[in-house]
């Protein structure tokens, strides 16, 4: 079972290197990719797309998560040119009944295992930090990209609730990692 923090482990985001990537705290500029995303076809998965200002709105709540609950998202970067390449982290709106470990990339980013490893190093650090044993992926059927993503990480589909009734939930299993 996962429980949320007794208290506010983090205001902001910690810095995390993998060998490719940074990944630190969302800043305003990030937005405009979060925008283009939500605005394309892409965003089919996550319930859009989506008009500009619904897009903040769920930007900005995200963001908020790191004073309000010690998770949130992380802005990934390309450690040698700063290039903003996605984002990766935990997420937790209103309604999710666990942690979701989640990602996201620029569409010339894909294909290159940059959210394997930015999920791996939030994996990582989600049992490091809060000792837990497992954190879940909430996916759309249709989103199979993200559900072979999900397996090759080493997750596991499991008949555990999602965020919604249709979701595919792959979890992983955390213990063992540092």
């Amino acid at each position: 079972m996962i429980t949320r923090p007794q208290h506010i482990a983090h205001t902001t985001a910690p810095v995390i290197e993998t060998e490719r990537l940074r990944l630190r705290m969302p800043r305003y500029e990030d937005f405009a990719h979060r925008q283009a995303f939500y605005a394309s076809d892409r965003a089919v998965w996550e319930g859009g797309p989506f008009a500009a200002e619904q897009a903040w709105k769920i930007f900005a709540s995200e963001v908020a998560q790191w004073p309000l609950m010690g998770f949130g998202p992380f802005s990934m970067e390309d450690r040698l040119t700063g290039e903003y390449l996605g984002e990766v982290g935990v997420y937790q709106p209103l309604g999710y009944p666990e942690p979701e470990l989640g990602w996201y990339v620029v569409d010339h980013a894909e294909g290159r295992g940059l959210a394997a490893e930015g999920a791996r190093a939030v994996m990582a650090w989600a049992h490091r930090t809060f000792g837990w044993d497992h954190i879940d992926n909430y996916i759309d059927p249709g989103n199979a990209r993200s559900i072979a993503l999900g397996l090759r990480l080493g997750g596991v589909q499991t008949d555990a609730p999602g965020a919604d009734p249709t979701d595919v939930v792959i979890r992983h299993n955390l213990r063992g990692l540092a």
